[in-house]
Parts: structure tokens; C-alpha cells; sequence
């Protein structure tokens, strides 16, 4: 099973259990000591599309993002603070949990957080979805599927990890978003059964400037940077979307390079990944 890695910075801006009977992680509010611990390898079903995935005690959706208590910080008080996190919240949750946007759709309602100002992000939008390219690519910061190939099954994705800030330059507050994202699909076509798992990891780093410093607008951020390491969601040519491979006797063949497992949050992204831009193997799916 193949992993992407990739990273950017806009600009300047610097069991095999029931599924009843598996106790539930609590939420994320630090970075793990350690991997989880190896499953029951079991072969995922539309019934239980977890089955054999540490994600089968992750929380569904955005429920599994950790939330920090909230601080005066930089030039917001405790009130602001706790109101930018929501709302950095609810970008990656219509980013990566919307059900049309999963499905294809423009993310429209997560576009709209982002500063209107902030001209090569703007200018990296309109390409992306227009003529989608290595450099201009949906799913850089998106995490979404092609309908005519890919089905989701079911209404759940499974989520871990969690939002840290700080007082950034100027002022500013930084929120950083580390979350990891286990998508279960099957081939679109009526009757798929074969089930496997697309799981991305992103760092969307935004930054929520002072107005009296930086041009922007009422409830809108800055794009800092994103990066994100994909497992089974295409390796190959761009195509603006998640491209998960279920030709498992194929995958398991073309194994090589440096292995990485998907659900390892106990280094950072900038640790233990696949290259920047490169392919490597998962450990696991």
C-alpha cells in the first residue's frame, strides 16, 4: 500500500472484538509515547469496515479532535481564542469530514475561513480545481473522491488528534491541527464489496492575525502551511482527488522503499514519513 507525503507553506507566511465490544481511546490532547499496538489482521467488510484497524477506537468524526482549554493569548482574549479554535475546528471537519465535499464537491463553506486577502492561496484555489497539477492539488489540503470510482461505506470516518496554539508573529494567534483521517471505500460500481481504507494525516498550521496589523477579513484566517501523508490515496498522476488502489495482490507486489505505518502519531510529520513529495510503503492499512 503506497504513501504520499507532501508539505507547503503559502508565501511568506512563515481486535478482532464486535464492534460493541471495543472500548473507546479517549480523545487526544498530546502526542502518543508509542504506535498502537498491532491488530488481528482481518480482512475489513461493509459491515464492519474498521475490523483489524487501530482506528476501530477512534472516535467518529470530529468528535476525535482534541481540543485545548482555551487562553488569552496574543491579541485575543480567552473568549476569542476559544471561538478561533471552533472555527479552525470546523475548517478541518468541512475539509475532510463533509459528506459532498468527500463525495467531490467544491469545499466551499471551509474556503470561505480562509483571508480573501491572501492572494497565493486564493491563486493556488483557483488553479486546483480548475486544472489540478502537482503543485496545485485538491487533495494537498482536501480530502476528497472521485464519485464515478470511489463509494465511502457508511456515514462514518474515523478521527484522532488534536489543536495546540500560540501567539504567533505579530500578535497573532497560531493554531496547528495534527488529525488523522481513516476513510473506509469500496469501487463505486453496485455490488463492491472488496473494502479498503484511505487514511490521511494532515498539519494545517493558520494563523488568526490581528486586523489592526494585517489586511483581512472578520472571521478568517491565514493559511500558514499544510502537509499531509496519504495512504492508499493515489501515488500516481494527478487527479484532484483521492485515488485509493484495490488491486491488493498489486499493491503488496510493488512494496519497496521506506515502509511507514499510518496510524503512528508519536512523531511529527516532519519525522518518520514517506519523503517530501515521495512514495513509500505503508506498514498497514
Amino acid at each position: 500500500m503506497a504513501v504520499l507525503a507532501a508539505s507547503l507553506t503559502p508565501g511568506l507566511l512563515t481486535d478482532w472484538f464486535g464492534a460493541g465490544d471495543i472500548k473507546p481511546l479517549a480523545v487526544e490532547s498530546g502526542r502518543p509515547d508509542q504506535a498502537p499496538p498491532p491488530e488481528t489482521p482481518e480482512r475489513a467488510t461493509l459491515a464492519e469496515p474498521f475490523l483489524g484497524s487501530p482506528a476501530a477506537r477512534w472516535a467518529d468524526g470530529v468528535a476525535g479532535v482534541g481540543m485545548p482549554r482555551p487562553r488569552a493569548t496574543g491579541w485575543m482574549s480567552s473568549d476569542q481564542v476559544g471561538r478561533a479554535l471552533e472555527r479552525t475546528r470546523d475548517f478541518l471537519s468541512w475539509s475532510n469530514l463533509d459528506r459532498q465535499v468527500l463525495e467531490g464537491k467544491r469545499p466551499a463553506r471551509a474556503i470561505s475561513l480562509i483571508n480573501p486577502h491572501q492572494q497565493d492561496v486564493q491563486a493556488f484555489l483557483g488553479s486546483a480545481f480548475r486544472k489540478p497539477d502537482r503543485e496545485s492539488d485538491p487533495v494537498l489540503l482536501f480530502s476528497r473522491f472521485d464519485p464515478s470510482t470511489t463509494r465511502l461505506v457508511g456515514e462514518t470516518v474515523k478521527v484522532r488528534g488534536r489543536l495546540t496554539f500560540e501567539e504567533g508573529p505579530r500578535g497573532s494567534v497560531r493554531v496547528t491541527g495534527d488529525v488523522t483521517y481513516v476513510y473506509p471505500v469500496v469501487r463505486a460500481q453496485a455490488g463492491s464489496e472488496d473494502v479498503v481504507r484511505t487514511i490521511v494525516r494532515r498539519e494545517v498550521v493558520v494563523s488568526w492575525d490581528d486586523p489592526a496589523k494585517i489586511v483581512t477579513e472578520p472571521g478568517t484566517f491565514s493559511l500558514v502551511s499544510y502537509k499531509v501523508d496519504m495512504t492508499n490515496g493515489g501515488c500516481g498522476p494527478v487527479t484532484g482527488f483521492l485515488t485509493p488502489d484495490f488491486d491488493r495482490s498489486r499493491a503488496d507486489a510493488e512494496r519497496n522503499g521506506s515502509t511507514v505505518d499510518p496510524y503512528d502519531r508519536s512523531t511529527s510529520m516532519a519525522e518518520g514519513t514517506a519523503a517530501d513529495g515521495g512514495c513509500g510503503t505503508a506498514t498497514r492499512s
